[in-house]
């Protein structure tokens, strides 16, 4: 596989970069990521991974546009309003970059469909709402061996972190139960430009996966506070009664 001359053209200020450079950007038009979710989160995720060329982005969301959404949903327009979420985003995708191969998917993630969806991509993006999807991918990335880069937003908050399987914690080491009952406003208020910020910087995990490049968030969740424009960190162990990686694990 080589780069054609529109590749080369699309992809110059990549291939200038020494930790890219020709042989980085054919592993990337390798690469296959699955963004589930396509909405706050989910939207510059897919952007920045599309215009980086990554081969094959598969795009999972059973929800419709909803005016409420284009607060902070980019990859949405007014005249997407009750169109489905995953077939307005491939658009968006497809028009931004042809090159590459997107494959949208009109479904809610379950424990039942969970390992199907993922299987055939390289990395997962979790880019929903709730922690009970966030716990299904994270069980089954667990399970297949895969890359898992979580995201969080609430107000002007927000938070990643990357799980490697067999490497660090998985997300239920970082948090063992869901948030209970009204401890979250629903619906939550969010800062639109704050999930662009979440967004993007799992956007930059996922390419450095694909490159081997850099150092990524495992065993590390950072947290975004835009009120004080402050980034602060803080290092996750793995747990060892952790009921998904732990050795007490219940799959």
């Amino acid at each position: 596989m080589s780069l054609n001359d529109r590749e080369k053209k699309r992809y110059t200020r990549h291939l200038i970069l020494d930790e890219i450079g020709e042989e980085g950007q054919l592993r990337l038009k390798n690469g296959k990521v699955v963004v589930v979710g396509t909405g706050g989160l989910g939207s510059p995720v897919l952007y920045y991974l599309a215009a980086a060329g990554v081969g094959c982005l598969g795009l999972v969301d059973n929800d419709s546009v909803d005016l409420s959404n284009l607060q902070r949903q980019i990859l949405h327009r007014t005249g997407d309003l009750s169109r489905p979420k995953a077939v307005s985003a491939y658009e968006k995708l497809n028009d931004l970059n042809p090159e590459i191969n997107i494959k949208p998917l009109i479904e809610r993630v379950t424990a039942d469909n969970a390992d199907e969806i993922i299987s055939g991509y390289d990395i997962v993006v979790d880019a929903t709402d709730n922690f009970p999807s966030r716990f299904i991918l994270n069980k089954a990335c667990i399970r297949a061996g895969k890359p898992f880069i979580h995201g969080g937003i609430l107000g002007f908050f927000g938070q990643v972190t990357t799980i490697m399987p067999g490497q660090g914690p998985c997300l239920q080491c970082l948090f063992r139960e869901p948030p209970t009952p009204g401890a979250v406003p629903s619906p939550p208020g969010v800062v639109g430009a704050v999930a662009g910020t979440i967004g993007t910087i799992q956007a930059v995990e996922a390419v450095k996966i694909i490159l081997g490049a850099g150092d990524i968030l495992s065993g590390r969740l950072l947290m975004y506070d835009s009120l004080e424009l402050s980034f602060r960190e803080i290092t996750v162990k793995k747990d060892p009664g952790c009921p998904v990686c732990g050795s007490g694990e219940d799959r």
